[in-house]
């Protein structure tokens, strides 16, 4: 088994993904060998020392991929493979958004009771109303919501860093 981690994404539109890739560009800044794909695309894990997975939540769920990821790979994640999450989706600054996007993260990741990540983190999502897919352009509040982006690229650098110290000694065995 090489020494070199997986991350997965799931994106609705792209926001998700440059979020991951700023998180691949940190790691390998700290030495780690990074594989970035989509998370639908992923069909083994068996190369893999780690895992992380993102995904935003959308409409108060984890984005499907993530989810269908994570059933596809139990055994395997069920076997020890370390695995950290991120979910992005607060578009507002108000701490009740960001609670309850961690709320919702948490029931999401409440389906898998085997699942024992290292690390959960909420960030900040990115919203264009003009950028909204059937049905979701159907819903008057969502295209008055006015366009944001709440991704803070310094904390999640750091959030990376820390998970890099958290995966090194995984890696090291």
């Amino acid at each position: 088994m090489e020494n070199k981690i997986l991350l997965a994404y799931a994106s609705v539109h792209g926001s998700t993904q440059e979020i991951a890739e700023r998180i691949a560009e940190t790691m390998r800044k700290d030495g780690v060998v990074v594989d970035l794909q989509p998370a639908r695309k992923v069909h083994t894990l068996s190369e893999y020392r780690a895992v992380v997975l993102g995904a935003p939540i959308y409409m108060f769920h984890l984005h499907k991929d993530a989810l269908n990821f994570i059933s596809r790979h139990k055994d395997t994640l069920m076997g020890g493979l370390p695995i950290a999450i991120f979910a992005g989706g607060p578009i507002e600054i108000g701490k009740d958004q960001w609670a309850d996007v961690r709320k919702n993260l948490d029931q999401e990741l409440a389906k898998f009771p085997w699942l024992k990540p290292i690390a959960v983190e909420v960030v900040g999502g990115r919203f264009d109303p003009t950028n909204l897919n059937f049905p979701y352009n159907l819903i008057p509040a969502l295209k008055q919501t006015p366009a944001a982006d709440l991704r803070d690229w310094e904390a999640i650098r750091i959030w990376a860093g820390e998970l890099v110290h958290k995966i090194q000694p995984v890696m090291e065995r």
